[in-house]
């Protein structure tokens, strides 16, 4: 999948509209982790440096198409200038007379963030006229919002019908590495599924049925795989109406010779909560009645560890317990490290977006593995092979003529 980049077109003195995806948490006015503002330097730089008039978009939360002053885009105007050093202008409007003008008055090497996209309801229903409006301001458009590749909107695909549109670094990188792992993975390949759901997952199952040598998973979805394997799973959470759906799984995955591994010993808990009483348990011996499944047990990251040994590629989705509480953390942990050590010895190693990457962001480790992807959602669809409305609508690359 070869698409044009900014380093494909000549940008000098042109006026470049970008959309990144500055969605990042907000506490008390400021911007509380400005991971995702860092991912997009290299691409804004870039574009400053080739002495563009540079126009940035990005949406934060979910406004619902009016105006909300705790999801505005200010602080993250203010972060940005910080780590560029260099002044960043805010438009407190997304679109009207006040952009226009403020476009207008932008020098080459100049930057302006324009208030959240979708504070316009026409944003999320990709309306043409509020894409040709944004369109209008520039000569070509930008895509570095990986995040937001899965949906359909006007900043990042309706644009593209009026302007060329092409990708930014980091939308690069997610497209290459992706593409790698979801089409051609280097064998053994392994894959560690987690999270809450298997409703989520469902589909990158499926298709990576057809790629996967083993499927590793921990998570509260192993207890829908547990509970329709017969075991005790007490009072832990599991989709009864995807029961059938994890036995289809595993009978398909019987059927290719897919291995899929599930934890052999489980932490338990009564309450959800930091130094409530905990219990180790064996699977085979169950859950009592009452206790839940909060993390894998370390007989279970010993297994999963073994498994993970001698593979060249491995994609991981999905924590494997409630890690946001220190008291559940430690299997999400260890299988961390031991996806990051295998990234020293020059394994493919690729960390799905959403809490996956917050955990690995947490424990420090976000620079141990050959990429970690900046969409949730939009990882999960690429794994699941469908093409994603924001990555179709960049212009691609025409094929070079080989003599």
């Amino acid at each position: 999948m070869e698409k044009l980049t900014v380093r494909d077109v000549d940008l000098k003195g042109k006026k470049v509209i970008m959309r990144v995806d500055f969605n990042v948490p907000i506490k008390n006015g400021e911007v509380a982790d400005d991971t995702r503002i860092r991912r997009a330097l290299p691409t804004i730089k870039y574009v400053l440096e080739q002495s563009a008039k540079l126009i940035l978009l990005s949406h934060l939360g979910r406004p619902k198409g009016k105006e909300d002053p705790s999801l505005s885009l200010k602080p993250v105007a203010k972060r940005l200038s910080e780590l560029l050093g260099k002044e960043v202008t805010f438009v407190p409007k997304p679109v009207g007379d006040e952009v226009k003008k403020a476009v207008e008055n932008l020098k080459e090497g100049e930057v302006i963030l324009l208030e959240n996209t979708r504070f316009h309801p026409g944003e999320t229903k990709n309306d043409p006229e509020l894409a040709r409006e944004w369109a209008s301001l520039a000569d070509i458009h930008v895509n570095d919002a990986f995040g937001t590749a899965h949906r359909a909107h006007a900043s990042n695909v309706g644009i593209a019908q009026f302007i060329p549109s092409v990708a930014g670094f980091l939308m690069e990188k997610e497209i290459k590495f992706l593409s790698k792992v979801t089409y051609e993975p280097e064998k053994p390949y392994v894959v560690v599924l987690g999270g809450a759901k298997v409703s989520d997952k469902i589909g990158v199952m499926n298709n990576l049925l057809e790629k996967a040598d083993k499927i590793l998973i921990g998570g509260a979805m192993m207890f829908t795989f547990l509970k329709v394997l017969g075991r005790e799973i007490g009072s832990s959470k599991y989709e009864e109406d995807k029961l059938d759906v994890a036995k289809e799984i595993l009978d398909k995955a019987k059927e290719r010779g897919v291995e899929i591994v599930l934890p052999t010993d489980v932490v338990i808990a009564q309450k959800l909560e930091e130094g409530a009483e905990k219990r180790l348990v064996k699977i085979d011996d169950g859950i009592p009645e009452g206790w839940m499944g909060l993390d894998i047990g370390p007989e279970s990251v010993g297994l999963f560890k073994s498994k993970l040994e001698g593979a060249k590629t491995v994609v991981w989705n999905g924590p494997m317990g409630v890690f946001e509480i220190e008291d559940f953390s430690e299997g999400t942990k260890q299988i961390a490290l031991a996806i990051a050590s295998l990234t020293e010895k020059g394994v493919t190693t690729v960390i799905g977006g959403g809490d996956t990457a917050a955990a690995v962001n947490k424990f420090g480790l976000s620079d141990k593995f050959s990429h970690v992807s900046t969409g949730g959602g939009a990882s999960l669809e690429f794994l699941e092979g469908k093409e994603l409305p924001g990555i179709a609508s960049i212009a691609d690359k025409k094929k070079q003529s080989v003599d």
